[in-house]
């Protein structure tokens, strides 16, 4: 039997449109036949094509062949959504996922899988993140729905509407509260970047720092951090070392605010450290 927990994100969702998207191979006409025999089945009970799924709702499907493989052909297409709109979407994007298409990342992107989600539930408007993370990064991205959406949001980010603050970890000592102003290289040349801290946890030889960002270099607090001699736990690149055996970077995007070009409304949206983050947090203290 296969078996899948419904997110938060997810609910509200048919249960046909669910089934496409953990299912992107499978026809749509064979969806239909194993719903109409009653083989899908949500917290035990037979469901319909058109059935909302709710939050923590267990679905399951029948043993099969055809299914296990359907099941392990699928390139991974859930996304966590964390804020929703008609012409905006904020999706949580997760470490070691690239949010275009890049080298190691061709068949599965952020992007690839908003993409597939729009396409499994009908939509048929081009869709595109504003802004980017590292692949390395976690956090929240923003979309925009439709050509003239993409557009406003990304002047606005160009502009500077969009704040962002990140968590990020480190070894050494900071005061409260500070400024860095380091410049960091820029298409071959280097640019200024400005970004205040504040400290939020001392963890005996370690800092979980808050960082936010007053400009937007690539790698700005990677590499500003590292020139004070407080590279990122994880950062391979700039020197940052593993800690009791977590080796990922340690740095994520806590927060994304930003003003509605279309409504005039102040968005906040706020993500959780990831299970990884806070278990080290946890170990260290």
């Amino acid at each position: 039997m296969l078996t899948y927990r419904i997110r938060s994100s997810d609910a509200g969702l048919t249960c046909l449109q669910y089934l496409r998207l953990i299912l992107p191979a499978a026809p749509q006409s064979y969806l239909k036949q194993l719903l109409r025999k009653g083989k899908v089945r949500a917290d035990g009970k037979p469901v319909s094509p058109d059935t909302p799924l709710e939050a923590e709702s267990i679905l399951t499907l029948p043993q099969s062949n055809r299914l296990q493989e359907l099941a392990a052909a699928a390139v991974p297409m859930l996304v966590d959504i964390l804020h929703e709109e008609d012409l905006l979407l904020v999706v949580d994007k997760p470490s070691g996922l690239a949010v275009h298409r890049s080298k190691g990342h061709e068949d599965d992107n952020l992007l690839e899988r908003v993409r597939r989600r729009s396409k499994a539930l009908g939509q048929e408007f081009q869709i595109a993140p504003v802004h980017r993370l590292d692949a390395e990064t976690s956090g929240p991205v923003l979309f925009g729905k439709g050509h003239q959406a993409i557009s406003s949001l990304g002047k606005m980010f160009m502009a500077g509407g969009i704040e962002k603050s990140y968590l990020a970890l480190v070894r050494g000592d900071l005061p409260d509260k500070g400024r860095l102003e380091t410049p960091v290289p820029a298409k071959g040349t280097w640019k200024d970047a400005a970004t205040s801290f504040h400290v939020r946890r001392r963890l005996g030889a370690y800092l979980l720092v808050e960082l936010l960002l007053e400009s937007g270099r690539t790698h700005q607090i990677r590499r500003q951090m590292a020139d004070r001699g407080l590279p990122l736990v994880g950062d391979r690149r700039y020197g940052g070392l593993a800690v009791c055996g977590f080796q990922r970077l340690f740095l994520h995007c806590n927060r994304l605010s930003f003003r509605n070009p279309f409504s005039g409304e102040q968005i906040a949206v706020e993500s959780a450290l990831p299970p990884p983050l806070s278990e080290l947090l946890d170990t260290l203290g």
